[in-house]
């Protein structure tokens, strides 16, 4: 059984494989499989995979039909031996050689963890870098209420993260936009968070990614967004943090009644707080809510006038 398994959900997108699969080649640190989940309507990634099979041990699975993110993601985890899950996407690499050693020896030192790591964004647009650490606040704030990370997503894509094998959690097939965030939640509930710091990942950024073309669709985020809140439970909303991402949420999407959220695809319920925030927003002037300060204000009264509502 190896220790890492290295999980890589591929569509289409072959010499960004090739990359990832180079970065894994040349790894110090050996004590890992390779599982491929291909969705691709063609052979361009197995040829990729066998040109590497003499060098790391890759097992290649083609779905019979394509599953999609993240059903193809849960797919590849489905099918790891390995007692640490290292999901990559196609398009993300290792940023050193001894990146996967430092995975590995922090794995060792904290049993049931939850590991991420600092990462270098590469865009696609010019092929400039910019290295991202989370802020300390955050990850002190998550450590007391993981659903903080809705706010902010200061861990990043799956790429930079590593876990447990324990089945315990998969990525939920129904959410695009909130996916990781989602997932991420649900593991630092039951896992200690702990963070390496050192960029450790190449996270490659692009308009083709799910998270580009999903930004800001209101039939996607909309009904997710509502999804994800009674995943979570409305009493995270005594968090200060998460009120106001649900604040500035409807307001950036500026939804004055309830019949624009069943308009977007959403028909579940919607708890009576939220339905004050849309109510209060819809009689303040817009040019109040698009101030950052004065929105901010606005949203702290709303709060502290109706904190004691939630339960």
């Amino acid at each position: 059984m190896p220790f890492i398994s290295i999980c890589i959900p591929a569509y289409k997108r072959s010499n960004f494989l090739e990359r990832l699969l180079q970065s894994i080649a040349i790894q110090d640190y050996k004590d890992f499989e390779i599982i491929v989940t291909d969705d691709s309507p063609n052979d361009e990634v197995k040829l990729v995979c066998e040109k590497y099979s003499d060098e790391i041990s890759i097992l290649y699975h083609k779905n019979e039909t394509a599953l999609s993110t993240p059903a193809n993601w849960n797919k590849a985890i489905s099918l790891a031996k390995g007692e640490w899950i290292k999901l990559m996407h196609d398009d993300d690499w290792l940023a050193t050689a001894s990146a996967l050693q430092q995975f590995a020896d922090c794995a060792k030192k904290n049993d049931n963890a939850f590991i991420f790591s600092a990462y270098t964004n590469v865009y696609e647009k010019d092929s400039s870098e910019k290295i991202v650490f989370p802020e300390k606040f955050r990850l002190l704030q998550a450590d007391k209420e993981p659903s903080i990370l809705v706010a902010k997503n200061f861990i990043g894509p799956p790429s930079v993260t590593m876990h447990k094998n324990d089945r315990q959690h998969l990525y939920d097939p129904a959410l695009k936009w909130l996916v990781d965030i989602d997932m991420y939640r649900r593991r630092i509930e039951t896992d200690k968070l702990v963070y390496i710091n050192q960029p450790l990942v190449k996270v490659y950024m692009s308009n083709s990614q799910v998270t580009a073309y999903t930004k800001n669709i209101g039939n996607i985020e909309i009904p997710e967004h509502f999804h994800f809140l009674n995943k979570m439970g409305i009493n995270k909303l005594k968090n200060i943090l998460v009120y106001d991402y649900n604040w500035r949420f409807l307001r950036n999407f500026r939804i004055e009644n309830i019949k624009q959220i069943e308009d977007f695809g959403y028909d579940g319920s919607i708890h009576p707080i939220l339905k004050s925030m849309i109510g209060t927003q819809s009689k303040l002037p817009r040019a109040l809510l698009r101030s950052g300060v004065i929105s901010k204000l606005l949203m702290t009264l709303h709060f502290l006038k109706n904190k004691h509502k939630i339960k």
